[in-house]
């Protein structure tokens, strides 16, 4: 958190405000060159081997590059609102809550570590997904209890969409090759980052709230116990509450007697006591 704050103290005014709502807006416009055949997008897509020959925008500009490509038809139209709807909406949540730097920065992180990892594969293109990705993750770990609507009718928290995407990374993180590992780390890297101390507070809050769950239940069940029991028949102030109790001094341990045995009874002595 520090860090962070001495980041922003230093580098704070270059932060740009509505930076989803820009990046948006500028798939948006290539988006609509591409329909009117005015423009082609694969020049703006990132495939690193082009960069390695001059081409040194690529890095910068495939975050423009729309969802959808090719001729859009209603169904399509329809996803690419709706998807940038929600990418705006939980990039504003997160702003809201972190700050225009700090919101700068998750998305900077974001792009770097996919960056640095395209590399790996200079002949594969590489999408801006991981933008998404992050994105989702980080409003879904800040807002658990959040509801979409599965099909535009089931309500689901986003928590569970959430666990799904952490499980499938999980899976291709454990059969995938080097390079595929690395590129899990690069779409959640920046996540990690951001909420690693917040994760492990998270789990040491859990094991200490379980431990005083523990400790508890045993307090619990010690207040259940009775507090007399009559050596002779069994009685307890639990059973019997209206009996009196009393303790025997000449016996070994001063044993407990209800009102019937105190007074007839067999002193137990040491031997006796150290049997039972």
């Amino acid at each position: 958190m520090r860090f962070f704050h001495r980041l922003e103290r230093v580098f704070g005014r270059f932060a740009i405000p509505n930076l989803a709502l820009y990046l948006i807006g500028g798939q948006v416009m290539f988006l609509g060159f591409a329909l009117l055949a005015q423009f082609d997008v694969r020049k703006i897509m990132f495939l690193p081997a082009l960069v390695r020959q001059g081409e040194f925008w690529r890095p910068f500009t495939f975050v423009l590059v729309p969802p959808v490509l090719g001729k859009v038809d209603l169904v399509a139209a329809v996803f690419l609102a709706i998807s940038w709807y929600f990418f705006h909406m939980i990039s504003q949540a997160l702003e809201n809550y972190w700050g225009v730097f700090r919101f700068n920065l998750f998305f900077l992180l974001g792009w770097v570590l996919t960056v640095a990892v395209a590399f790996l594969t200079p002949n594969e293109v590489t999408g801006y997904a991981f933008f998404a990705v992050s994105v989702f993750l980080a409003f879904a770990f800040l807002n658990p209890d959040f509801e979409l609507y599965l099909f535009f009718i089931l309500p689901v928290k986003i928590k569970w969409f959430a666990l799904v995407m952490w499980l499938g990374f999980a899976y291709t993180f454990a059969i995938g090759g080097w390079q595929t590992r690395l590129g899990v780390l690069a779409a959640t890297g920046n996540f990690l980052v951001f909420f690693a101390s917040e994760i492990i507070q998270r789990i040491k809050t859990g094991r200490r709230h379980m431990r005083q769950q523990v400790r508890r239940t045993a307090f619990q069940q010690t207040e259940d116990e009775p507090r007399h029991r009559c050596h002779v028949c069994g009685k307890t102030d639990r059973t019997d509450p209206l009996t009196d109790f009393r303790y025997c001094s000449k016996c070994a341990n001063d044993e407990c007697y209800c009102t019937d045995h105190i007074a007839n009874h067999e002193h137990t002595s040491a031997s006796v006591a150290g049997k039972k």
